[in-house]
Order: structure tokens, then C-alpha cells, then sequence
């Protein structure tokens, strides 16, 4: 049986909740939606191909920073970010990475990965600068930090109405 964990980050922030770190999506094969105008409008600029989980992160105003299948980053301008690949997600995980904002500090982002089928790599947490490489980010050393081991593929956050907290949920597997 599945049992459930929660692991809360407590992070000290100034940073109000913005309403448009999600207005720009990258997804499937190449392809992207874009919010900003608040109708959709389709991108074909991505340079994903994954068949299930990916996450992408825009700033404040609605400007694309980053996007990941979980296993490699990439920029704003579709290349890979500094130090960007080899993420411990998968691709072919249901939810393989999830980005997280760092309160109080605008340019430090979260991104957890989840293996799939429970494998050994579980749910992992790699951090990204995005004050790197002229602005454009990178991956920090803090790179495929282990939290737990294993876990399912599903993976998700709730910003919490308590200011300067996040929840990030998991399903911790029991396959050994």
C-alpha cells in the first residue's frame, strides 16, 4: 500500500504571489502554448520531445525563464542551460519535474524529479541560478540532491495561504 508523505519547504519570503509564472507551457513534441494574451496561442518553438511529464517556469511578467522533461533544461532561447542535463527524472514519468520558486530570492528556482516505476533515484531536487551564464541560468552544485527513495511518479506543490511556505507532495512507493 501507498502511503502518503508531504514535504514541507518553509522559505522566508518577501515576494508576493505573482499571476503569471505560468503563462507559457512546453510539452509533447516540440510543441507550446502561450497565456499571456489570455487566449492561448500555440508555439512550435519548443525543443521538448517527451510523451508524458515536463514543467516550464516564466518570470513575473509572463516571460519564459526555463522548461525541463526532467532530465535536461533549457533556456529561454531553447538551448540547454548551463550545467542542464542529466536531471535524475524520466522521461516517461507521469509527473517527472516540477519547478518551485525560491521566496525571497528571484533568480534561485527548484526543480524536483521523480524517477519512474519507483526506481532508485526517487524524488530529487537540483537548483538553478538564474543569475548564470549572462542571465540565462544555470544549474548550481546543487544538483540531484536526494530527498526520498522511492517514490511513485506523481509529484506535485501547493503555495500555501501561510505567506513563505510550500508543500510539495509525493507518494513514497513500497516496491523495495
Amino acid at each position: 500500500m501507498k502511503q502518503l508523505i508531504v514535504f514541507i519547504l518553509l522559505l522566508i519570503s518577501n515576494v508576493g504571489f505573482s499571476q503569471k509564472e505560468a503563462n507559457i507551457w512546453y510539452f509533447g513534441q516540440n510543441a507550446g502554448l502561450d497565456f499571456n494574451s489570455g487566449s492561448p496561442v500555440a508555439l512550435t518553438d519548443g525543443v521538448l520531445n517527451t510523451e508524458e511529464g515536463c514543467a516550464s517556469i516564466s518570470d513575473t511578467s509572463g516571460n519564459l525563464l526555463f522548461y525541463t522533461d526532467g532530465i535536461t533544461v533549457y533556456n529561454k532561447n531553447h538551448t540547454v542551460m548551463l550545467n542542464g542535463n542529466g536531471l535524475n527524472g524520466d522521461i516517461t514519468s507521469t509527473h517527472s519535474a516540477l519547478i518551485v520558486p525560491k521566496p525571497n530570492n528571484p533568480d534561485i528556482y527548484y526543480i524536483f524529479t521523480v524517477d519512474a516505476e519507483a526506481g532508485s533515484n526517487g524524488l530529487q531536487y537540483s537548483e538553478v541560478n538564474m543569475s548564470l551564464d549572462s542571465g540565462l541560468g544555470g544549474i548550481t552544485t546543487n544538483k540531484n540532491i536526494l530527498l526520498h527513495t522511492p517514490t511513485t511518479e506523481k509529484l506535485t506543490a501547493i503555495q500555501s495561504s501561510i505567506p513563505n511556505e510550500y508543500t510539495i507532495m509525493f507518494y513514497q512507493s513500497n516496491v523495495n
